[in-house]
């Protein structure tokens, strides 16, 4: 895996083309809105790819049959040389990638090592596969939710400077934007606050052609109110008026968020592995 300079991001362009599910995340570091890393096995013309966001969603495709570029690959997985420094969420293209992993790892696993310690985070094998869905928006059913759930009393703004330093949480504007003046410039958001305190913020992690990927975080006190739905509503009534096409990807495991989408009007429309690489 040699790490690719961004001067020659454009190299990877065509080639992500051809991934056929959302990778919003991977277009944003490859169109340099946001700080992150390219490896790939070859600097001129490169055949397999592994792009890493900042905020640990990472997208690895392309040729999956280079035999240097994936024993690289494989230390980096198992992170036998701390080559990471914090969790990763990997999304592979295409479906061959996911047997191709297992014959990598087992492989390693199988290798005599006379380095007790490698030879222990081998066996460890730190990759949990899990489910990332993808969704599609139907505005018919996001119409129903919105006429049975109103704001009453309740106040939702536009998130300002204030809400995206101080949004608590892990899906929050600051992990997915370069600094507020980035976000205040080319973002967009939604806050709600309750007695007073910062509550909940639905914003865009990411706008490309035509599309804006919904990010969404409640304070833990103030969750099963209700408040999430609500500020969801605020951010999807701006894409529509904008002519955005409201996008929507989660972990299926992750219930609150694939409950959430259904509830606004998104329909699960593809389930694809979701791998967990921990350090």
């Amino acid at each position: 895996m040699k790490l690719l300079n961004c001067e020659n991001y454009n190299l990877v362009i065509e080639s992500l083309r051809k991934v056929k599910f959302n990778h919003l995340f991977a277009q944003a570091v490859v169109e340099q809105k946001i700080t992150g890393r390219i490896y790939v096995d070859n600097y001129t013309s490169p055949s397999s790819f592994y792009i890493v966001h900042p905020y640990g969603m990472s997208l690895l495709f392309g040729n999956c049959e280079n035999e240097e570029f994936n024993h690289q690959l494989t230390k980096y997985l198992i992170n036998s040389e701390s080559q990471r420094d914090q969790v990763e969420w990997m999304q592979v293209y295409p479906a061959d990638w996911s047997s191709h992993l297992s014959v990598l790892l087992e492989r390693q696993r199988s290798q005599p090592s006379k380095d007790k310690e490698i030879l222990a985070i081998t066996n460890r094998l730190p990759i949990e596969e899990q489910t990332r869905v993808n969704f599609k928006f139907n505005s018919d059913k996001f119409g129903v939710f919105k006429a049975q759930n109103r704001l009453g009393q309740l106040e939702i703004f536009r998130t300002g400077e204030a809400e995206f330093n101080d949004m608590p949480g892990t899906v929050v504007p600051k992990f997915f934007w370069r600094d507020v003046t980035q976000f205040l410039r080319e973002g967009i958001g939604f806050s709600l606050r309750y007695n007073g305190e910062l509550a909940c913020t639905a914003f865009a992690s990411f706008i490309e052609k035509g599309q804006l990927e919904l990010g969404i975080e409640t304070a833990p006190q103030y969750r099963g109110k209700g408040f999430a739905g609500l500020t969801c509503v605020a951010l999807i009534d701006y894409c529509l008026a904008h002519k955005l096409e409201p996008i929507w990807s989660c972990r299926k495991e992750n219930t609150g968020s694939f409950q959430l989408a259904q509830k606004l009007g998104f329909e699960p429309v593809r389930f694809h592995p979701f791998y967990k690489l921990d350090i």
